[in-house]
């Protein structure tokens, strides 16, 4: 694992891929063929690839639709995962 690489694990699943810091997690979720791999428009309009972190840092690199995930819920954890890139190891959860 590189030194800007972090493993990401899925927790209803246990899966675990590999994710650079410079790479959004649905993007790596995808190229690693791990699942559940769920993704309409990449672009964080449509909803589909919603997940809770449940654990690990990250940033939000583009802004996620407020239909889909609300203040509340992102600060509870609620991320749409093609608009993060990881800063660290991350567990998620499959809604």
């Amino acid at each position: 694992m590189g030194e800007n690489t972090y493993r990401i694990n899925v927790l209803n699943t246990g899966a675990q891929f590999l994710c650079r810091q410079d790479e959004y997690v649905l993007e790596a979720m995808k190229k690693s063929g791990c699942g559940p791999i769920h993704y309409g428009c990449f672009g964080g309009g449509c909803g589909i690839c919603k997940m809770k972190v449940i654990s690990g840092s990250y940033r939000v690199d583009k802004k996620m639709s407020r239909a889909h995930i609300s203040p509340e819920e992102e600060t509870d954890g609620f991320v749409l995962t093609c608009c993060i890139k990881p800063t660290g190891n991350l567990t998620i959860s499959q809604i």
